[in-house]
């Protein structure tokens, strides 16, 4: 299984929008790094869903349930969606604040990759965020 991060700013696509929705793809995504992570994904990934820009925080945990396909909000066959459906919300945001005062996340792509969208996230980082909303 691999872990991921994927972020969105909670005006134009929130966690509250996905649970009600409960699996979605996740579109939009016109940048190629984020594109080549898109495409790495496979069912039964976990992934943090993110909050960026007000009261940045990951709030929650969603399920790669299809893999990769093209996107269709664009003629352009270069970009691809992926599933996802509700894992379930965390207990408690984990604030960029608390990931950035943690050390053991201090190389976290969130961090260095700021304005990546989709990244991928090790084992240890995964489960520390999921263990700091605890």
């Amino acid at each position: 299984m691999n872990y991921w991060l994927i972020k969105s700013d909670p005006e134009t696509y929130g966690w509250n929008e996905f649970v009600a929705k409960g699996t979605d793809m996740w579109e939009g995504v016109r940048n190629y790094q984020a594109r080549n992570n898109l495409m790495a994904m496979k069912v039964g990934d976990l992934a943090l869903f993110y909050h960026s820009v007000i009261n940045p925080a990951v709030v929650g945990i969603a399920r790669v349930v299809k893999e990769h396909y093209p996107d269709t909000t664009t003629p352009d066959t270069r970009w691809v969606v992926v599933d996802f459906t509700v894992e379930r919300p965390l207990k408690n945001a984990v604030t960029l604040k608390q990931i950035k005062e943690t050390p053991t996340l201090a190389n976290i792509g969130l961090i260095k990759q700021s304005r990546l969208s989709v990244m991928p996230l090790t084992p240890n980082e995964f489960n520390a965020i999921v263990q700091m909303a605890e």
